[in-house]
């Protein structure tokens, strides 16, 4: 596609608003939204959270030109193993969650805010169940307990062979003083994605695998640096983003050279509609690597003003120069 106009503060005028639904509350919200980047290497996604400033949403930004503007390296594979994420919710809808999602691996989300832990530990044991002695499952605290409830947490819950726990504890202290006390891996997220300087999980002997997501670690050579500088196995997943934010996800987990673990890149399971009439979602328990287009359509289905999402874009772009010592 040709170079889109841009106005003067550098974000394109063809920039385009979304809001999607999530079929489950997910980290609070019901409802995803983001902004959709032309440029001559095809679209980009510009979608953090509600409550990141423009320090950190400066790599979100930088993610979503890298791939409006430069494109991905080259892939290695075509296809990229996923795993189905299943909400904190009850048991039953956990287990028809992972019937439908078509997945040999499942991430569970656990230690929800005004949830109990027999909450969890049912939930966990129903996904066992539904996807058999054969299937992985691993479980995803999002930093939401302290060390000792995560050791005891991790232990209750490895009954049911967890292949990793992630992001137990919030500070890397306890990532780390959880890892020599539990037999179960530790794989880091908010360590990494929020970090001013992701080494340090590793250095701190914090994890035994990274979780790397492409927009908070500001596009995929980026994060493919990361890797590379970490020395531990990746895992792969989305920050809950559009089929196009997906498909940075994909090309991230399509160019590293290993790829041990299920990818979590399976969240368009979890939308209620999408900007393209192809949608990333697996077959088998792979995504495809291909491009991803915008449909007309759809976009317009679930289309939103842009300017707030502009302005974001704008400060995040300030921002990020400013990081940068460009500004």
């Amino acid at each position: 596609m040709t170079s889109p106009a841009t106005d003067p503060a550098g974000v394109p005028a063809g920039s385009r608003a979304f809001a999607l639904g999530l079929r489950n509350r997910f980290r609070g919200i019901t409802v995803r939204e983001g902004l959709l980047v032309p440029g001559p290497a095809g679209w980009g996604e510009f979608s953090p959270f509600a409550e990141y400033g423009p320090r950190e949403s400066s790599r979100w930004w930088a993610a979503c030109w890298e791939a409006a503007h430069q494109g991905w390296p080259a892939p290695v594979r075509d296809r990229v193993p996923v795993n189905v994420t299943v909400p904190a919710v009850g048991p039953e809808r956990a287990a028809r969650i992972v019937a439908a999602g078509g997945c040999a691996t499942a991430k569970v989300k656990v230690a929800e805010r005004g949830q109990d832990p027999g909450e969890d530990i049912a939930r966990v044991e129903a996904v066992r169940h539904a996807l058999g002695p054969s299937g992985r499952v691993r479980v995803d605290a999002n930093g939401g307990w302290d060390a000792d409830t995560a050791v005891r947490m991790v232990r209750e819950l490895d009954r049911f062979d967890l292949e990793y726990v992630e992001q137990p504890c919030a500070g890397l202290d306890d990532l780390a003083l959880v890892r020599r006390r539990v037999d179960v891996p530790v794989a880091a997220d908010e360590s990494i994605r929020k970090a001013e300087d992701p080494l340090r999980v590793s250095a701190a002997g914090a994890a035994d695998i990274v979780v790397l997501k492409v927009q908070p670690l500001g596009g995929v050579r980026a994060a493919l640096r990361v890797a590379e500088a970490c020395g531990l196995p990746v895992v792969v997943s989305s920050a809950v983003e559009s089929s196009v934010g997906l498909a940075a996800g994909v090309a991230l987990a399509a160019a590293l050279p290993e790829l041990p673990y299920a990818c979590g890149l399976a969240t368009a399971q979890m939308l209620t509609a999408d900007v393209t009439a192809e949608p990333l979602l697996p077959a088998d328990g792979f995504l495809p690597v291909r491009a991803v287009g915008v449909d007309e359509e759809r976009l317009r289905e679930v289309e939103i003003d842009a300017a707030p999402w502009r302005e974001r874009a704008e400060q995040a772009r300030d921002a990020g120069r400013e990081r940068s010592g460009q500004g």
